[in-house]
């Protein structure tokens, strides 16, 4: 019978495995709190995500559903985080309100190194983004658009290894046939108002469905940024997103635009005067040409005709490392099946199958290998210029994870979020016209 141990941390009782011992804070959420811990035999660490509220908000008890589903079907690929364990604590009536993830330790996020203004060099961009795109290529295999990539849920360690986390905006698409308007912003949840800065146009502008490209935008943003040193589309909300948007890329042709669901969207943007487009080596005079070209072929305004993640895994920005050997595809389609459950005591049901399930299928493996056996760690890039320059001489020391803010910041409350119905509302504002000649 699992022993299981208490200590407080960030004004919540975690009630944890005795095999972990608390080592400190990590941050906090509107989705719970992150803790460090070390596993008292190995000294292996670990990251400890207690969600909480499951039964409070249904949306939080179908976030933390689709989570744990998500990172148990992608489990062993190098460029998604790894969970290691799961578990739930009953109370003495039986029931439950919180979930424990027991994850891989990162040192950093992306976005903490950026604002650290530590000096990056190219071989840092170009290993970054390739890993990403080998972890997004996988997921997008899967039948998965992630939905709400951003350097924040991109997590680093001192040797320079990424992995993508949090899967809680994640939705299913149908390759070929996009997803539908309900299946994609439906549900749209951010903690923070950053997330806008990194969604594709399409989500706003309510296209007839949209695809992976939505990722590939969001992957060309992180580009960007890692480029001049901070984002590139800062809008302050979805009109002013837009109109950022629309700044550097310029107008749309008329045949995408005609391809905007929204009648109201279309009119706007045809009110504006006609744009030039700003060329991304005026924007970033000292980048790498082919860094150039690759962020135009992603920040494409027109889905249809963004870089695929393959696509850019073959630019020769990426030549260095790409080896179609080590970029695998997941062997099997996600079912998102479940999403259709919206009773809270049917998730949570689902929820406790699903950690069952998951902690048999690790245990099985440990016993067959008569250990526990964790991922394969991607070697440390061999670039002379990362090695001379590891993130770990300037990272934070005290550890992020997606989405969370410092440990005594107040977390933010979680709140729906329909892109493109908040446009529709800031739009009904403007004056239309204005710009026409």
């Amino acid at each position: 019978m699992q022993q299981r141990h208490t200590f407080t941390a960030l004004n919540s009782t975690f009630i944890v495995d005795s095999e972990y011992q608390f080592v400190k804070e990590l941050g906090q959420g509107a989705y719970g709190c992150v803790v460090a811990a070390r596993h008292r035999r190995s000294g292996e660490g670990c990251a400890i995500k207690k969600i909480t509220n499951i039964n409070n908000k249904r949306i939080l008890t179908k976030r933390c559903l689709r989570e744990i589903k998500l990172l148990h079907h992608f489990r062993g690929h190098k460029n998604i985080t790894c969970l290691y364990d799961m578990d739930i604590v009953f109370g003495p009536d039986g029931d439950f309100d919180e979930v424990y993830l027991y994850e891989e330790l990162m040192e950093a996020d992306l976005h903490a190194i950026i604002r650290s203004g530590q000096p990056l060099s190219d071989a840092h961009f170009q290993s970054f983004l390739y890993q990403t795109l080998c972890g997004l290529k996988y997921i997008h295999s899967a039948n998965v658009l992630h939905r709400d990539l951003k350097p924040g849920n991109l997590l680093v360690n001192a040797d320079c290894e990424l992995k993508i986390c949090d899967f809680g905006l994640a939705r299913g698409y149908t390759p070929g046939g996009g997803a539908s308007r309900a299946a994609g912003n439906q549900g749209f949840m951010t903690e923070y108002v950053a997330t806008r800065w990194y969604r594709a146009p399409e989500i706003m502008l309510s296209f007839a469905n949209y695809t992976t490209a939505i990722d590939v935008w969001s992957v060309g943003c992180i580009l960007a940024e890692l480029l001049g040193g901070k984002p590139i589309f800062k809008g302050r909300d979805y009109v002013d997103q837009l109109n950022q948007i629309l700044h550097y890329l310029g107008t749309p042709s008329e045949d995408t635009l005609r391809r905007v669901g929204s009648p109201r969207a279309q009119d706007y943007i045809r009110s504006l005067p006609i744009k030039p487009r700003i060329s991304f080596a005026t924007l970033y005079p000292r980048a790498n040409p082919l860094a150039i070209d690759l962020l135009s072929k992603m920040l494409c305004f027109d889905p249809a005709k963004r870089i695929s993640c393959e696509e850019a895994l073959n630019h020769p920005y990426l030549q260095v490392w790409h080896d179609p050997q080590d970029e695998p595809v997941c062997d099997k389609k996600f079912d998102f099946g479940f999403e259709e459950e919206d009773n809270i005591d049917g998730m949570k049901k689902l929820i406790i199958e699903e950690v069952n399930l998951f902690r048999a299928e690790v245990r099985a493996q440990a016993r067959a290998s008569g250990q526990v056996r964790r991922q394969d760690s991607l070697p440390i890039p061999s670039r002379d210029d990362i090695l001379n320059s590891p993130v770990g001489d300037h990272a934070p020391h005290n550890g992020i994870t997606s989405g969370y803010t410092a440990p005594n910041a107040r977390p933010s409350t979680p709140v729906m979020d329909d892109p493109s119905a908040e446009l529709e509302r800031e739009l009904a504002g403007t004056h239309l016209g204005q710009g026409r000649h």
